[in-house]
């Protein structure tokens, strides 16, 4: 039993690192150091420790996700109004013998078809493919595998998705962060990403629109930062997983892949999947668009390390997402009123407030900096109260104890009934300091630098 909660991120993973320090490699070290590393960052494993509550009773048979009838779970990144019903329709008549026998292609022409298509607004050609990867975060990985040496520079943002440093790490690359505010828009500067650019920059990744803000790039900033990176001979990774729901009417999104009409976009490698936008993640399945050089490139990667590994029967089903033009509607109209909602919540709450207003996605930030109490001990006071969020900590420096990102896709108005009933009842609790012991304890295990910034803002408090 011991063994088995060490696996799975219960216990203090501490105790087993000595038998295995001397074998590790340096990347998966580096990885274990960072404070974006799994277990790491604060997640709901540890408000279910500081609450004393038993894990085995949240989570039912191994499953690592909160039963939406108990709980308002505002912190997981899948859009809870999928999948698409077309979705589950092609994948059950698609599931037989001859689609289970064989091994998988890459990907089916159809759907290769539809992601350059629907998504990139292009067609497929000698300069333009697409190829298939195990979800957006398997592609951005294949493609820093393939393209960065170790002590190169990647530069992202903070805050930024994540996992986007641990896969830096895991390619032997070196992270290069560049802060978001109001000063640049919580947007990527062009100007800023020149000056961050050094002969070791070899990656840029453009996260947009942006995890965890819901901000676009302007046109003119997107041709900026392709044109920047062109003449260092630099790779732009775009990440466009959140682009499905329009949040602001007036808003417009244009992935990079898409301006080939106004400059030379062979640079830019495009990732997105349907984890996000169609409620898939189950199904794993993401994409890789660009160069048909670069893509072969990424593809050789891949086969490399899992051969080709995308579920032909999740194929279909993504087929059919990509093509139900009346669920993204569907979607974007209960995305809108849920951050309608939200919106009414923050501004009848003292203390708290949303530092930018999300245009894409359902993903979206809330600053507690003003209630005197961190991000952390707010998200274990929800926590007991049947509200899951994650503090901005795993999101970066920028933001660690001011920010909680928010998921607002439910398609039921009871989570956001209830978090708007129990949100001033959490702050309150925090505000008490019952819970400031317990994150002092969960950050003083952690050894990074973030970490110990964290404890000395929370100790100041």
């Amino acid at each position: 039993m011991k063994i088995e909660r060490f696996i799975l991120g219960w216990e203090d993973e501490s105790e087993g690192t000595p038998l295995i320090r001397g074998v590790l490699s340096e990347r998966v070290k580096s990885v274990m150091k960072s404070p974006h590393g799994m277990w790491n960052y604060m997640t709901y494993r540890d408000a279910i420790n500081i609450l004393e509550l038993d894990a085995k009773e949240i989570y039912k048979d191994g499953r690592i996700d909160l039963d939406p009838k108990k709980w308002a779970d505002f912190g997981w990144m899948t859009c809870y109004i999928g999948p698409p019903k077309s979705a589950v329709k092609a994948m059950r008549k698609e599931t037989k013998a001859s689609n289970i026998n064989p091994y998988s292609p890459d990907l089916i022409n159809p759907l290769r078809d539809a992601c350059a298509g629907i998504k990139l607004g292009r067609e497929r050609s000698k300069e333009f493919e697409v190829i298939g990867t195990e979800g957006g975060q398997a592609g951005i990985s294949y493609v820093l595998q393939a393209f960065v040496n170790p002590g190169d520079e990647v530069v992202i943002t903070d805050p930024g998705y994540f996992h986007f440093e641990s896969t830096i790490l895991m390619a032997g690359g070196v992270p290069v962060r560049i802060p978001l505010n109001s000063n640049n828009g919580y947007r990527l500067n062009p100007d800023e990403v020149k000056g961050s650019i050094t002969p070791r920059t070899k990656v840029i990744i453009v996260c947009d629109p942006l995890n965890p803000f819901g901000t676009v790039q302007l046109k003119d900033e997107l041709i900026a930062l392709i044109e920047i990176a062109r003449s260092h001979d630099i790779i732009i990774i775009d990440d466009i997983t959140h682009n499905t729901q329009r949040i602001d009417p007036s808003s417009t999104h244009y992935p990079m892949s898409s301006l080939w009409r106004e400059t030379n976009v062979d640079n830019v490698i495009s990732t997105f999947s349907v984890s996000h936008g169609y409620g898939m993640a189950g199904v794993r399945i993401g994409f890789l668009a660009g160069h048909s050089e670069l893509m072969r490139a990424c593809l050789i990667t891949k086969v490399s390390l899992t051969r080709l590994n995308t579920n032909l029967i999740a194929q279909y089903g993504a087929l059919a997402a990509l093509k139900d033009e009346d669920y993204v509607k569907k979607s974007e109209q209960i995305i809108r009123r849920n951050y309608s909602h939200i919106k009414e919540t923050i501004r009848c709450t003292d203390g708290v407030s949303i530092p930018v207003e999300p245009e894409y996605g359902f993903s979206m930030v809330m600053e507690v900096s003003s209630t005197g109490v961190s991000a952390q001990e707010l998200t274990v006071a929800l926590f007991k109260h049947h509200v899951a969020v994650y503090p901005g900590d795993g999101l970066g420096d920028v933001g660690a104890t001011d920010y909680i990102r928010l998921n607002i896709s439910r398609p039921d108005l009871w989570a956001f009934r209830h978090f708007r009933k129990v949100l001033p009842l959490a702050i309150e609790e925090a505000m008490s300091g019952i819970y400031r012991e317990g994150v002092i304890k969960l950050f003083e295990k952690r050894e990074t630098n973030r970490a110990r910034r964290i404890l000395r803002i929370i100790k100041g408090k």
